[in-house]
């Protein structure tokens, strides 16, 4: 036997190649992982967690859905897609990616999210559809169809725009830290003032500071007449989220509804931030779908305690008292929902007696408006037909206190707001209309007679240049600019001022007044007009410097003339 060793060039397997592949991968058992879904369990509860302390941020997203059981559909929609997808295996996968690029591979996932998607967007109009008409069944249903409007408060005219007012808030305040927050209508010791909130002014202050009060800006007279109600708020408005009125609502208070815009309300020097809200009502036919109605009010004192009032208790209590109290986004939506009185075919082809809130002129100044009448305060909302039809079709009235709605239908055709800002630009043909616009027109009535009032406002919102009261019927313009001629028109009385006549007016058989050669302005550092001087052409007007006491012997005179006649200033 030979015992020579193998050569190198042998393709005899060498003894050591056998242990190359040593120990085997596969030969025995592995020590199993932990199971996947307890790391993802953990993830999930702190998700959870997160969201729930978050809950407010959360709160459209969340109302939405649970407003709109539609989007359940959609989300069961997406989710039985996708797992009809992971079930199929690869089968789907591969038909579906033929069909793409490889850098949009298909998923369960992405197949069930494209599935919500679309499904959401197909369901939307069609619950947005339903529940309009729903809606202005119940507007239809219960409102009074009335005769006539209740005739205006001639002791609380509402003359001061918000733009105005937020504009004559700014030019009073002096804090440095603060700011003004939105405006709104509150009525203190019977009343109206735009009311807002003394906010924190930037992210530092917002983060250290509470709010510091409220601005009142007396909304029924011209002049510039601001004050303050001082004193911290716990919870207020514009702070830091966890001292904000609407964190704390949607934390302890009521969640799955809708609040509205804070009103602040002081009585007996005492502020208090109100907050209207509404809540879903639910209906399963035709398909599933909500409507809103009112829910109550709640009421934040200054210490940040929360109570919350249904209807009847906030329409009884004293600290709500002429307060704005059924939500204006209700008010505006049952009306605008009436466009669907007649059914969703007619709304979308034949337009048979459909309707449209009357968009109106001026800065930021939309419907519905809260105003003072006999009968108490009110919202109002003008009508007009749909297209381009500018008549007055309806006038709704809402009781601000107990949210009852009446329907006035003129029997003649009355005019519509725009006609009506355009009237007043025509009688007033003289005036800068690039600097000026007309703004807020509210129907107004005046001894059984509809008037459309309209503010004329320049055009940096500086104050009110004068109020035209346009005649709905004929068309007929008057203008005052002196509160108490307003309010002297309001009451049915003839004004002193001598209003500012339409040029077509009828020819009278006694002359017309001739109209003033110079008006001069008493105007305060902050634009506001303090006093009107009217000089006409048989007069003149004489100004005097008060001179230093030391230089008496000398004067300055400055002549000039008017209709003739010297106009001398020392």
């Amino acid at each position: 036997m030979s015992t020579r060793p193998p050569s190198d060039d042998s393709d005899e397997p060498s003894p050591d190649d056998d242990l190359t592949d040593w120990p085997p991968t596969d030969s025995g058992p592995q020590k199993s992982s932990s199971p996947a879904w307890i790391p993802l369990g953990v993830v999930g509860l702190f998700a959870v967690a997160v969201g729930w302390f978050f809950r407010p941020w959360l709160h459209g997203v969340v109302y939405t859905v649970y407003t709109t059981p539609l989007l359940l559909l959609a989300v069961v929609a997406g989710g039985v897609t996708a797992w009809l997808v992971s079930r199929s295996g690869d089968r789907a996968a591969t038909a579906i990616n033929a069909l793409t690029s490889d850098d949009h591979a298909i998923t369960p996932l992405r197949v069930g999210a494209v599935v919500l998607v679309i499904a959401a967007f197909a369901l939307l109009p069609v619950a947005n559809a339903v529940a309009g008409v729903t809606l202005s069944d119940q507007t239809m249903g219960s409102a009074a169809t009335v005769e006539r409007l209740d005739n205006a408060d001639a002791d609380n005219p509402r003359i001061v725009t918000r733009a105005v007012a937020d504009r004559y808030a700014s030019n009073t305040l002096n804090r440095p830290q603060y700011r003004v927050g939105e405006t709104d209508i509150s009525v203190v010791n019977g009343t109206p003032y735009w009311a807002a909130p003394l906010a924190p002014d930037g992210l530092f202050n917002a983060l250290t500071e509470r709010q510091a009060g409220t601005v009142l800006v007396d909304m029924t007279t011209q002049q510039a007449n601001v004050r303050s109600v001082d004193g911290e708020l716990q919870t207020g408005v514009g702070t830091v989220f966890h001292r904000n009125y609407r964190w704390q609502l949607l934390k302890s208070e009521a969640y799955l509804v809708d609040y509205g815009d804070p009103k602040m309300v002081v009585h007996e020097n005492t502020q208090y931030i109100v907050v209207p809200f509404s809540e879903p009502s639910f209906h399963l036919t035709p398909i599933p779908h909500s409507t809103p109605q009112w829910g109550g009010v709640a009421v934040i004192d200054p210490s940040g305690a929360i109570e919350t009032l249904s209807p009847e208790a906030a329409a009884d209590s004293p600290i709500l008292d002429d307060q704005q109290l059924y939500p204006e986004d209700l008010v505006l939506r049952s009306v605008a929902a009436t466009q669907y009185r007649n059914g969703i075919l007619n709304t979308y082809t034949s337009h048979e007696d459909e309707i449209e809130v009357a968009p109106l002129p001026g800065d930021g100044n939309d419907q519905p408006f809260f105003v003072l009448t006999e009968s108490g305060p009110q919202y109002v909302v003008a009508v007009e037909p749909y297209g381009d039809a500018q008549g007055l079709q309806e006038l709704w009235t809402i009781d601000g206190q107990t949210g009852a709605f009446e329907r006035y239908v003129p029997e003649d055709s009355l005019f519509g707001p725009q006609r009506a800002a355009d009237l007043v630009r025509q009688s007033a043909p003289q005036t800068d209309w690039d600097r000026f616009s007309p703004a807020e027109p509210i129907l107004t009535v005046i001894d059984d007679r509809e008037y459309w009032q309209v503010r004329v406002v320049p055009e940096d919102n500086s104050g009110i240049a004068y109020v035209a009261f346009v005649d709905a019927r004929s068309g007929d313009v008057d203008g005052f600019e002196e509160t108490d001629a307003i309010t002297q028109f309001l009451a049915g009385e003839t004004p002193v001022e001598t209003p500012v006549e339409a040029p077509d007016d009828e020819a009278t058989d006694e002359p017309a007044q001739e109209p003033p050669t110079v008006i001069v302005r008493r105007v305060a550092a902050n634009g506001t007009v303090i006093e009107t001087l009217e000089v006409y052409d048989d007069e003149s007007i004489e100004i005097e410097t008060p001179t230093n006491q030391s230089t008496s012997g000398a004067e300055n005179a400055t002549v000039g003339t008017v209709g003739g006649e010297a106009l001398v200033g020392r």
